[in-house]
């Protein structure tokens, strides 16, 4: 960072704020929650420090206190979330068409939209069976490594596109293969993503866009396909494909107001 970028960072600086989302991201990558002082240590911080930004937390419900005297992520950013508009209008549209898919295909599946240099997962449904593969709502994924992010690539504009690899965060593992304009041609050519996993070996991920009312990609809908041997009445991968395509081709945000 330059000198004057650093100056104009450090001009806009909220120590209290950055305080409090710096408990949040820590609270949310934390499966079993923590203590005060194990907060108060992951942030550097004293636990007097920590102990009024954890209070008012509290108070607003974003963290909860356990009995066991550790501190929790309530669910009240999850409902904020799926208060904003774009999420607040697909995926109640989505839902019965992802449980349908799972259904037919006997399959998982999700939904994913990028958002502000993320591939974000905003739905998912398990499948019907004893087994399958899923990925929590929430969870973000890689864009230039996963079915999802290629095809929520191709379908973009070439202005969207550029935009999209300029701020993405990349991910642990994750690079930028010297060929994606060839692959991301080929996504568009074909209309859909169809590719081993690069996380998870079984895995093959079929991925077909969703498009919005303007004619732009909303979202990808994706299956984590897992071949099965216990039955031979489940469709295929390419039956489950067909079947994707289907449910995704009845998916449409309704237009926003105003």
């Amino acid at each position: 960072m330059d000198s004057v970028a650093k100056d104009d960072a450090d001009r806009y600086r909220a120590p209290a704020l950055d305080k409090g989302l710096d408990i949040l991201e820590l609270l949310a990558a934390t499966e079993e929650g923590l203590s005060q002082a194990e907060i108060a240590k992951a942030l550097d911080r004293t636990p007097n420090e920590i102990y009024r930004m954890l209070d008012r937390l509290t108070r607003r419900q974003y963290v909860m206190r356990t009995s066991a005297d550790r501190y929790e992520l309530t669910l009240k950013l999850f409902t904020l979330v799926h208060q904003h508009a774009p999420i607040r209008r697909l995926v109640p549209l989505a839902m019965p068409e992802l449980r349908a898919f799972a259904r037919r295909a006997q399959q998982a599946c999700h939904l994913a939209i990028y958002d502000r240099g993320h591939v974000v997962v905003i739905a998912q449904v398990d499948s019907p069976g004893y087994w399958g593969f899923a990925i929590r709502v929430g969870s973000h994924v890689g864009l230039f490594n996963t079915g999802s992010g290629h095809v929520l690539l191709a379908f973009a504009t070439p202005r969207e596109r550029a935009l999209m690899m300029e701020e993405h965060a990349v991910m642990p593992h994750e690079r930028v293969p010297a060929d994606i304009e060839e692959r991301l041609a080929i996504v568009r050519r074909q209309g859909f993503e169809k590719m081993h996993s690069q996380q998870t070996a079984g895995v093959l991920n079929l991925s077909v866009p969703i498009f919005g009312p303007n004619g732009g990609v909303a979202a990808a809908l994706t299956c984590p396909y897992l071949e099965r041997s216990d039955t031979t009445m489940a469709p295929d991968a390419d039956e489950a494909l067909a079947l994707l395509r289907i449910s995704a081709s009845r998916i449409m945000p309704a237009p926003a107001e105003g």
